[in-house]
């Protein structure tokens, strides 16, 4: 399908393309915070971006996941560094599905006019695991699991305050966030259960026991980074510990899915358009491009995969319980363009080759992060129920493991 767009909407897109044109991840790899400070602000305050999905009566926008994927999708095309995905898109539906109105009032209009970033920090190493995307949530072993795993929540006395101890490696925009969400055993063991804690990292004086360390990253337009907790004061998210985390947790999944997919598709149109234009660059002037008839055949197959991708993510808009496999399906959609991007551009010395392997470097990045495509199919087919139940005591292997269909 083709998304058949509102003038408002449009409207979202065409300013987004103007404001971000130039603003892409050479622009501020290097800045503390791995994104441009002032662009952020001026995303928050002149198209109200970090709260577009969030409601009005927290100084959202209201609007709703088609404004949302148009945003991520504009984000993509420019590789943009920004704390978007971090915040509003992993963080903030979180807090508005499980905090109480008092923390939903004090953080959500501060997220929302982009004065204050987040971050969901998950021990067990896994983001889309922790969203229900590849894994199921029960039993807590996507938070750290065990004893020992993860992060540990205690409560620090009378006062309904908690601490917590352990660490998160791996969490994206960690480094400079002003608040994090903590994913933290609660309960001992085994009786535990996995909450989410709030951890209020702003001000010029990190809470006692907090340490953050940034890590090397394969994108610099996505940073990361290792959260180590030693005996770190937290609040709970939520009224007590009754709170359905995994559920709140698996709803974010499906949204950020959508959102990620539309994300990936802008990604892998843009690199596919640098890359038409480099090609045409090179037939006009009479340089070698391979054989250009191959060559077209190999463009047509990628404008296919990549309109395919942009169409599986405004379906599953409409169809969120869809949204892993558009995930997935852009996900590979990014991954095959870019990688034709660098070999199509290898040994240019353009800047278009240092741009291709940028776009790359998200492809594989994201892959990481959120996938790989391949589980995020299979976890989808198996919630689906395609394949039934393999034979007890089977494996799934030989004439004793065959899957009933």
């Amino acid at each position: 399908m083709d998304a058949a767009f509102t003038a408002e909407q449009d409207e979202i897109r065409r300013t987004l393309r103007e404001l971000l044109d130039g603003a892409g991840a050479g622009n501020a790899a290097g800045a503390p915070d791995g994104y441009d400070a002032a662009l952020w602000r001026r995303l928050a305050q002149d198209l109200g971006l970090p709260g577009l999905a969030l409601p009005k009566e927290y100084g959202g926008k209201g609007h709703g996941p088609t404004e949302l994927a148009v945003a991520l999708e504009e984000a993509g095309r420019a590789l943009l560094p920004s704390p978007l995905l971090a915040t509003a898109v992993l963080a903030a539906p979180l807090i508005l599905a499980l905090g109480t109105e008092e923390q939903r009032a004090a953080l959500l209009p501060a997220l929302a006019a982009g004065e204050l970033t987040a971050a969901l920090a998950v021990p067990g190493g896994s983001l889309s695991t922790a969203l229900g995307l590849t894994g199921d949530l029960t039993g807590g072993a996507w938070a750290g699991g065990g004893r020992a795993g993860g992060v540990q929540a205690r409560p620090a006395g009378g006062d309904g305050g908690w601490r917590l101890y352990g660490e998160a490696a791996r969490v994206l925009d960690g480094h400079g966030s002003g608040l994090l969400l903590v994913a933290a055993h609660t309960g001992g063991f085994p009786r535990s259960r996995t909450l989410l804690f709030l951890v209020r990292a702003e001000g010029p004086q990190p809470p006692a026991g907090l340490a953050r360390t940034r890590q090397a990253s394969l994108d610099v337009t996505r940073p990361l980074a290792r959260i180590q907790l030693r005996d770190t004061e937290a609040e709970l998210l939520g009224a007590d510990d009754t709170v359905d985390v995994t559920a709140a947790l698996a709803a974010t999944g499906r949204t950020a899915a959508v959102a990620l997919a539309a994300e990936a598709a802008g990604a892998a149109a843009s690199a596919l358009e640098r890359t038409l234009g480099h090609v045409g660059e090179c037939e006009r002037s009479g340089r070698a491009a391979g054989s250009f008839q191959t060559v077209r055949l190999r463009l047509a197959d990628l404008y296919v995969r990549v309109r395919s991708a942009r169409s599986a993510a405004y379906y599953a808009v409409r169809d969120p319980e869809s949204g892993a496999l558009a995930l997935a399906q852009a996900l590979e959609a990014l991954r095959v363009t870019t990688a034709e991007a660098v070999q199509l551009h290898d040994g240019s010395g353009s800047t278009g080759e240092d741009e291709a392997r940028l776009y790359f470097n998200r492809a594989a990045s994201d892959e990481l992060l959120l996938g790989p495509v391949h589980r995020l199919r299979d976890h989808a087919a198996q919630r689906a129920g395609l394949f039934g139940r393999a034979e007890a005591g089977s494996a799934g292997h030989g004439p004793a493991g065959r899957v009933a269909v």
